[in-house]
């Protein structure tokens, strides 16, 4: 085994001071700006395209994402548990880079964090409208099986493919002492050959699908921030311009989140985005109906655990039509989602996980967030249903729940509801910017060689082409988010064949670490 932070013999070493590295700097910039021209030239044209490939291959692999995401959750759990649970990601016996706090609080708001504001109580409410087939039709079966469903989409699943990827990459870089670049992660299984141009299209696709899911997150959530605005009389019908001086604002905060680099910006901006939520969180658990959380909580966790297996591999084959095609909505976008933000989440959870051995890191990366998952989905989730189920409903309209100001309208239920609206928006604007902030470093240190620091410039140079992107898009889709759900449908594409390097990681961890441990 090579000694960490060392160069293998033979080789010739990765200048981490390289401002951009040529082979993944240009191309990734240039796919990205011509997609995004295309996307807005030919903006009904491009949607139908990426309509037609989404449907093809969700409706041709679903399930094979469903099994696929279910393995990456039993692996992530087997290396937990298994002998190599004590290697360090770094020199033996090496501290922690970070306290757990601090880690915890920025791989979780560089993971989902904005997701869960988003979706924290339209989803249950979306479940319990519209419920999985074969699901009973009582209020109870209803609230149980929306809660139980939002807790799979959002639980050990998606944390177990950012275990894959992060542990993969923090394997390479804090082990082996590689650049911070996913190619290396499969240098146990092609070895040197991954300099040339296989590692430059790993890199390339992971810099285009972390832009364009970015990208995307900056769009959409300014429409809820913009719901927010309108729904509390703040703002009377807020248009583009509006959103587009939003995503100017958020983009400014996340560059200089990003100049200050991970120590200072980033972390301190995590910690507070945490503490906020966290506020936010206590407040409706005690205005709202309190014990009926806390039991749904605790009933909800031992169906989910009790029906894991069942709802894991569930493909909906046997309700027809109808069961596939609402796993495909829900339960295999998600994975594909998820997927295409593997690459943004797992070397961003890789970069600040040195010294953590790797049973810490997949106890820290696959338990630790669920579990506040949960509690955030029981909180304003199971407020949101109970609302529904037993007091003056409001939340779900003709056409179902609206997405983008259902938090709001669950707010304005409460005591003191516009302060909270106010503190929910903030929250909302923080998690943009560690998003964007994150997201545009591990762009900057896959785009210039695996720099762990990269030069100040071309950290705000993407910062600031992640909100051009969703500005020309948002701008773009007229009335509508078509030319933005166009750019997600691609980032959710890009998914398929980075989940056949995602298999590949799970080769050579295996591999490296046999060996070390041989």
């Amino acid at each position: 085994m090579s000694a960490p932070n060392s160069t293998p013999s033979g080789t010739t070493p990765v200048h981490h001071r390289a401002a951009v590295a040529p082979r993944v700097f240009w191309p990734a910039a240039i796919v990205v700006l011509a997609f995004t021209v295309y996307a807005i030239v030919f903006r009904g044209l491009a949607a139908r395209q990426a309509k037609a490939l989404q449907d093809n291959v969700i409706g041709g692999f679903g399930w094979y994402y469903i099994v696929l995401v279910t393995l990456f959750v039993v692996f992530a759990i087997w290396l937990g548990l298994s002998r190599f649970g004590g290697i360090t990601l770094g020199e033996d016996g090496e501290r922690p880079q970070y306290s757990m706090g601090a880690w915890l609080s920025m791989l979780f708001a560089a993971g989902m964090g904005i997701g869960l504001v988003f979706w924290g109580v339209a989803e249950p409410l979306f479940h319990y409208e519209d419920p999985r087939p074969g699901v009973g039709e009582t209020p109870a079966q209803r609230a149980d099986a929306a809660m139980v469903q939002t807790f799979l989409h959002w639980g050990v699943h998606p944390w177990a493919i950012y275990v894959v990827v992060g542990l993969a990459i923090a394997y390479s870089i804090h082990r082996k002492g590689r650049p911070v670049s996913i190619r290396w992660s499969l240098e146990p299984l092609v070895g040197d050959r991954i300099r040339g141009w296989r590692g430059d299209v790993i890199d390339i696709v992971a810099v285009i699908g972390t832009v364009f899911g970015v990208a995307t997150s900056l769009g959409l959530g300014v429409l809820q921030i913009s719901a927010g605005l309108n729904f509390q009389g703040w703002l009377d019908e807020p248009g583009k311009g509006l959103q587009v001086v939003l995503i100017i604002a958020v983009t400014a905060l996340a560059t200089v989140s990003v100049a200050t680099g991970v120590d200072k910006g980033i972390k301190l901006l995590s910690q507070a985005n945490m503490g906020v939520a966290g506020l936010v969180l206590l407040y409706v658990l005690i205005a709202g109906p309190t014990l009926f959380i806390v039991n749904d909580l605790v009933q909800n966790i031992g169906t989910y655990i009790q029906q894991l297996p069942k709802i894991s591999l569930y493909t909906g084959a046997t309700e027809g039509p109808t069961g596939t095609s609402w796993t495909n909505q829900w339960t295999v976008f998600y994975w594909g989602w998820w997927i295409s933000w593997a690459p943004f989440v797992g070397v961003f959870i890789a970069r600040i996980s040195r010294g953590r051995t790797v049973r810490e890191f997949v106890a820290g990366v696959l338990l630790v967030p669920t579990v506040l998952t949960f509690v955030w989905f029981a909180v304003f989730g199971g407020a949101g249903l109970h609302r529904e189920m037993f007091g003056g409903g409001g939340l779900v309209g003709p056409d179902g729940p609206d997405r983008d100001s259902a938090l709001f309208a669950l707010l304005d239920t409460l005591p003191g509801g516009s302060i909270t609206a106010g503190l929910a928006i903030l929250v909302i604007v923080l998690f943009f910017v560690t998003s964007a902030d994150s997201g545009a470093l591990v762009v900057n240190m896959l785009s210039s060689g695996g720099n762990p620091e990269p030069p100040t410039w071309s950290r705000a140079f993407w910062t600031c082409a992640q909100g051009a992107v969703a500005i020309a898009l948002l701008v773009a889709s007229g009335t509508g988010t078509q030319a933005l759900t166009t750019l997600q449908t691609v980032a959710i594409l890009i998914a398929l064949p980075f989940s056949v390097v995602m298999l590949a990681m799970c080769a050579a961890l295996v591999r490296t670490f046999r060996a070390e441990r041989g």
